[in-house]
């Protein structure tokens, strides 16, 4: 009878232990206090999470002052956003803000395109025909540290995830050399850059 308990309680705690490697990620992210003035796209954009996945993890519920809300799990890295904020800076120095969020969206829209490589750290070094795609990348700039701002618009790019209009290239029409992306369709102009796809 005594090893049949042990037995009994035993197989408990196996499941228990078990249940919790079933547990859904939205699950078993990480919680926040609800302040006032939060709504899903302040969050997002600050802790750099998708605003859908967000939405999704709180099942759009109302945000309620003093109220848990989940934050999922971050779909980038903090190594990623780290190389993804230095290419901003390095890319964007002296831009309006808006320009730096439209630069991160790119290479974000980059990585869900077939078009090109499927992570982060590839799209920023991806060389073709011998060149990096990036400027930053052939120089070094991309070897300084990024700035607060440059931080923020990453934040704020990954929380569109994948919202805007589709921009896969920048460049600076007044220095730019290349006839290729002139022939490409403008989506906008933000400061000195042109974002196209």
């Amino acid at each position: 009878m005594k090893n049949l308990k042990k037995l009994i309680v035993a197989a408990g705690l196996v499941l228990s232990i078990s249940a919790f490697t079933f547990i859904d990620q939205a699950e078993a992210a990480t919680n926040r206090t609800v302040q006032s003035g939060d709504t899903y796209w302040k969050v997002a954009k600050g802790f750099g999470i998708p605003v859908s996945d967000l939405m999704k993890a709180n099942k759009s519920k109302a945000l309620i002052t003093g109220q848990n809300m989940v934050l999922p799990y971050a779909t980038v890295s903090p190594a990623d956003k780290d190389l993804l904020a230095r290419l901003v800076r390095a890319e964007a120095v002296g831009e309006p803000y808006a320009g730096k969020v439209a630069v991160a969206v790119v290479v974000l829209n980059r990585v869900k395109s077939n078009q090109f490589p499927n992570s982060i750290r590839n799209v920023i070094y991806e060389k073709v025909n011998g060149y990096y795609a990036f400027t930053p990348v052939q120089n070094g700039e991309i070897n300084e540290a990024a700035d607060t701002e440059s931080k923020r618009a990453v934040n704020e790019a990954i929380a569109l995830g994948g919202q805007g209009n589709g921009s896969l290239y920048f460049f600076n029409p007044r220095t730019s050399t290349s006839d290729w992306v002139f022939s490409r369709e403008v989506t906008v102009t933000i400061g000195n850059h042109r974002f196209a796809r």
